[in-house]
């Protein structure tokens, strides 16, 4: 019990109830773009963030683009209102604090989220005693030429892979850490398809890891479960080999989300790497 005499509280976040959307004329969705140039790699990213309906602000977050050193992170806040929406803004800030200008491995990533953890449970309890968290992906560049990168994550953000060239299929580098994947009871109010892992609520141990090979022209795509609970395989093929800018491509994944049925705040972040000259590295 706690000093209220109320049970105490699980280390699973609440999840936010789900409400009957409210009607209202769509905000339109407007994406960034950025390239990041180095003396061996050329990254082209780009980012599109829409805030759903039933809520009353964005409780998604991404890097800022152009990200300062090569970090990309999407967060998409658990719990509701203005802790969800702290609980990701702050991940964001201290994931790039803590890693920006550091070569990115797995063991400073997953120290890196249970430090974020600590910071983000700390700064909520100055606030509220009510629990609030995140769950995350991020991805950075493994090598100095940019052909293998390292991709985490906590939760349900997802991390995909597109190749270069027509008739491949999106591949999802990610599995969720939802309470069905990982075999265990949802609590009360939770569902198996809900995160069983999230940052903020001391319930991680850390992050989970893995390193993929990028060729040139591929599409490595970040993005939270507003956009992805609502896309089929063959909608992302379609969307992000559209002859448009990569910033129009996310704005067209996020309106086609929306056009199934997505009412969560909805967050695609996408990135190519590309030959810095017509020489450049494979």
């Amino acid at each position: 019990m706690d000093r209220h005499g109320l049970p105490a509280a699980s280390l699973a976040t609440p999840i936010e109830p789900r409400r009957a959307a409210v009607p209202q004329p769509p905000a339109p969705v407007v994406g960034q773009q950025a390239t990041q140039r180095s003396l061996l790699r050329r990254i082209d990213a780009a980012a599109a963030s829409s805030c759903g309906p039933q809520h009353a602000a964005n409780e998604d977050s991404h890097s800022p683009l152009p990200s300062p050193r090569c970090l990309f992170v999407v967060a998409d806040g658990v719990g509701g209102g203005a802790m969800a929406q702290l609980a990701s803004r702050h991940l964001v800030r201290h994931l790039h604090q803590t890693l920006d200008g550091h070569a990115v491995d797995a063991a400073r990533v997953r120290a890196a989220m249970l430090d974020a953890d600590r910071a983000i449970a700390q700064r909520i309890a100055q606030v509220t005693e009510a629990p609030g968290a995140a769950t995350v992906a991020l991805c950075a560049p493994a090598d100095r030429f940019g052909r293998t990168w390292l991709v985490a994550w906590v939760g349900d953000c997802r991390a995909y892979r597109l190749p270069a060239g027509d008739g491949q299929d999106i591949e999802a580098l990610t599995r969720d850490d939802t309470f069905g994947h990982l075999g265990e009871q949802p609590p009360d109010g939770s569902g198996a398809d809900d995160p069983a892992r999230m940052v903020g609520n001391g319930a991680i141990a850390g992050a989970n890891v893995a390193v993929h090979a990028l060729a040139r022209g591929d599409l490595l795509v970040l993005c939270s479960d507003g956009v992805h609970k609502h896309l089929e395989t063959d909608d992302w093929a379609r969307l992000l080999r559209q002859p448009v800018s990569l910033a129009r491509r996310c704005e067209d994944v996020i309106d086609q989300a929306r056009q199934r049925g997505s009412v969560d705040d909805a967050t695609v972040l996408v990135l190519q790497r590309s030959r810095w000259w017509a020489g450049g590295a494979s």
